[in-house]
């Protein structure tokens, strides 16, 4: 299997998780709920993620990725079947947990298989390519949720996300494809501790720099569907705001295999976390459509150049044996702030409204770009 197949199975993989995201929270809106219950229905997608991203990662390092992408992937089609048999607010719950486990072990394990592919000088271009295949899923998920949500309801979109993880789940139950061999990564994965990988400096800044990012671009998902729907928005026109988003990420991402051998990863990081600063602490201030999506852009451009050259650096960080456990770490470290942050800026959007809730992660953002940026001037 090559690196192309790869990104085709991540393609449909994610157009159902980032078009479930968008559909939960609008659905439980549409049943009356809080942001701050919103805010509780996305945690549940990094509930289980926050758990056992590192034993996943063990897992995929020991026994290989196959049989954990068919199980992602049975994971992530039964959580958006799910709420279309029963469409219950407490179904929704299990929906997500059900979805962000899968998608979590679907990361980590095509991640790991990305990074076996070639030698260390070609993995941020090799990372690139799948980061442009999550920039294709993330434009197609919302766009294509927002628009049958309103042609053919809330209820029914559930089911035709569930089409999307069909294909891969059939593909790594009967093909028995040949995927990229990391024996040679797996050797010292039984005396592992994760510990151990915390006391790199190296690896612990990539780990921070990727958690906050990821922050950025989680809570970018958590907090639009709730400001569209409180500025009247309809829900297709939320998607088409969402999917410029992913769109920005997709046109910076075609430059990046050209763009690498001219900048540096920590310069790239840094201006990322700046963008996104300045970008949520001017959101709250605009209902305009086309500013709406102005911005969006600004921010795709600005998250969408980081994630492949964090994902080469922390790959290429790791020690050896230990890279699935090492992109494990990440995803907990990550689906930690997940847990707590849309509970967090759910009870203040509630509390205070969204213009605080924006400001806040802006000031989070913007104190994290001169943590970032003054530990790498320091090597």
């Amino acid at each position: 299997m090559r690196l192309w197949h790869l990104v085709i199975l991540t393609i449909l993989t994610h157009t159902s998780f980032t078009g479930s995201r968008m559909l939960v929270s609008l659905y439980a809106i549409q049943l009356h709920a809080s942001a701050f219950t919103v805010g509780t229905l996305m945690s549940a997608y990094a509930l289980l993620p926050m758990l056992f991203a590192v034993g996943a990662g063990r897992l995929i390092d020991r026994g290989g990725a196959r049989w954990p992408l068919f199980g992602a992937s049975a994971s992530s089609a039964l959580g958006v079947l799910l709420p279309f048999i029963w469409p219950r607010m407490e179904v929704l719950y299990v929906a997500g947990t059900l979805i962000g486990a899968g998608f979590m072990l679907f990361h980590v394990a095509i991640s790991q298989l990305v990074g076996a592919i070639g030698r260390s000088d070609e993995r941020a271009a090799n990372f690139s390519w799948l980061a442009l295949g999550f920039s294709v899923s993330g434009s197609l998920g919302p766009l294509v949720t927002g628009f049958a949500i309103d042609t053919i309801g809330h209820v029914n979109t559930f089911l035709l996300l569930f089409l999307f993880p069909l294909a891969p789940l059939i593909v790594f139950a009967r093909n028995r494809p040949t995927l990229p061999n990391a024996a040679e990564r797996r050797a010292d994965a039984a005396e592992s501790r994760v510990m151990d990988l915390l006391r790199s400096p190296a690896l612990r800044r990539v780990i921070i720099a990727s958690g906050l990012l990821n922050m950025a671009w989680d809570l970018y998902i958590f907090v639009v569907p709730i400001y569209g729907s409180r500025i009247g928005l309809s829900a297709s026109t939320i998607g088409i705001v969402m999917s410029s988003f992913a769109a920005a990420t997709f046109a910076v991402r075609l430059t990046l295999p050209l763009l690498i051998r001219h900048v540096r990863p920590w310069q790239v990081i840094t201006a990322a976390l700046s963008i996104s600063a300045a970008v949520y602490s001017l959101f709250p201030l605009f209902t305009n459509v086309t500013l709406l999506v102005v911005l969006s852009c600004t921010l795709g451009l600005g998250l969408g150049s980081s994630q492949p050259m964090v994902m080469a650096l922390l790959y290429n960080t790791a020690p050896s044996g230990r890279q699935g456990e090492t992109l494990g770490l990440r995803t907990t470290v990550m689906n930690a702030s997940h847990t707590a942050l849309p509970l967090g800026f759910g009870a203040l959007g509630t509390a205070l409204g969204m213009v605080p809730a924006f400001w806040a992660l802006a000031a989070l953002l913007a104190a994290g770009a001169y943590f970032v940026n003054a530990r790498r001037e320091q090597g």
